[in-house]
């Protein structure tokens, strides 16, 4: 009953953000007196930002048709090369990247967003990388003859990714995929696969979350299983094409987000408030473009995010050596040549400082030499992949750590050659 009443509601609210946009148009029309008058514009601007705030919102595009290198711009092309029931393979490149580019496979979180929360992470890295990118699903609009979804499929596909990309391939996981994505580097390490990512940089992610706990990982531990289960857990309704199967819905999870933040998800619309009856539409657009991102929400299915809030943030499985997957135990010592980056923002409030580096003391079968942690000052957790900070500070050191151990990759495979 809990997702039916949701579409009740979106349905109501839909409606009423069309009638307060229509309205918000009406009292600024130039060829009205309402235009003109005070009272007019101020009334206007709180219906635009009302409409805004409850407009239904779908899947995004990621919308990157050009990049600038070195000053110059090129046109970026982005093409579906792998298309899996609970998420697809993206690629972007450009006609200006060598054929020894580097190239680099982006793991999206399944938590709630789109990949395209990772718009401004992509654009940066294809500069000078052939990127390529998890487009996981929404649960909702995957038939119930797909089969489930839990960890485990998460680390094979990022096993199939890896192994399609080819040799060589560089792996970056924001946030929640840091512990699958370590996870693969084990099994594929352990397996001696030659697929294996060359590099792994982790960024603001629950590694080891009993370092700095958050609220988020304050609830997980607060409420047993059974509690997420009985409470968070719904039937996707007739109307979607994934109808009877149980998800953790998206529109919970943003209701979760916004109440991390309250008062400044308040802030920033009354700002928005404030730019638009004072004309100022550039900055008002800026607001609405962030918030058409962060409300864009999809469901994932129940099986994995019931697995992943036991096993990572109540279990602590990875770091305890408890983690399996397919029925055998993840070695992380088996990671001998991979190199690791672990990035962390000063002020992350969602994985705090110490749960992503971690790793590094966990991989014990690493050399120093092949391990880096990098902390972000003054960033939180959107702002180590999104914004001026990753730009100008975070993505620096991760192009130089991708191009350092392709370097030695090629040294290495060199050298056998020559054997």
């Amino acid at each position: 009953m809990l997702y039916q009443a949701h579409e009740m509601q979106r349905a109501w609210m839909t409606s009423a953000s069309a009638m307060a946009s229509m309205t918000a148009e009406m009292l600024t029309n130039p060829a009205l007196p309402f235009g003109y008058m005070g009272f007019g514009p101020t009334f206007a601007s709180a219906l635009e930002v009302f409409a805004h705030a409850t407009a239904p919102r779908g899947k995004p595009e990621f919308d990157i048709h050009s990049v600038d290198v070195d000053g110059v711009p090129h046109a970026v092309t982005e093409a579906t090369v792998m298309r899996k029931a609970f998420g697809d393979l993206l690629r972007f490149t450009h006609d200006a990247l060598p054929e020894n580019a580097p190239k680099l496979l982006i793991v999206a979180p399944m938590s709630g967003h789109f990949a395209t929360l990772l718009r401004g992470t992509v654009a940066k890295m294809v500069e000078r990388h052939e990127v390529y990118i998890t487009d996981w699903a929404d649960a909702r609009m995957v038939p119930l003859h797909e089969g489930r979804f839990d960890l485990d499929d998460y680390i094979d596909y990022l096993i199939e990714f890896l192994s399609f990309i080819g040799e060589g391939t560089h792996m970056l996981a924001v946030c929640q995929p840091s512990v699958p994505a370590l996870a693969a580097t084990a099994v594929m390490a352990g397996d001696d696969n030659p697929y294996r990512p060359a590099s792994l940089t982790m960024m603001g992610g629950p590694v080891d979350t009993r370092e700095s706990p958050t609220s988020v990982n304050d609830l997980a531990m607060d409420r047993p299983i059974e509690w997420f289960q009985h409470n968070v857990v719904a039937t996707v309704p007739q109307q979607y094409p994934g109808a009877g199967r149980r998800v953790y819905p998206g529109f919970m999870q943003l209701a979760g987000f916004m109440s991390m933040n309250l008062g400044n998800h308040l802030l920033s619309h009354y700002e928005m408030f404030k730019h638009l009856t004072a004309g100022d539409d550039a900055s008002a657009q800026a607001t609405k473009d962030f918030y058409d991102e962060y409300r864009s929400v999809c469901d994932m299915t129940a099986d994995f995010y019931l697995q992943t809030v036991e096993e990572v943030f109540q279990k602590h499985s990875l770091p305890n050596g408890e983690f399996v997957h397919r029925g055998k135990l993840v070695d992380l010592g088996a990671i001998h040549d991979t190199a690791i980056l672990a990035v962390e923002g000063e002020k992350d409030d969602i994985s705090g400082v110490g749960q992503t580096k971690a790793a590094l003391h966990l991989t014990t079968g690493l050399p120093d030499a092949k391990k880096k942690y990098y902390l972000a000052e003054g960033a939180g957790h959107y702002g180590i992949f999104n914004g001026s900070k990753w730009r100008g500070q975070i993505a620096p050191v991760l192009e130089e750590f991708i191009v350092t151990h392709s370097r030695k990759a090629a040294k290495g495979k060199a050298a056998l050659k020559a054997v």
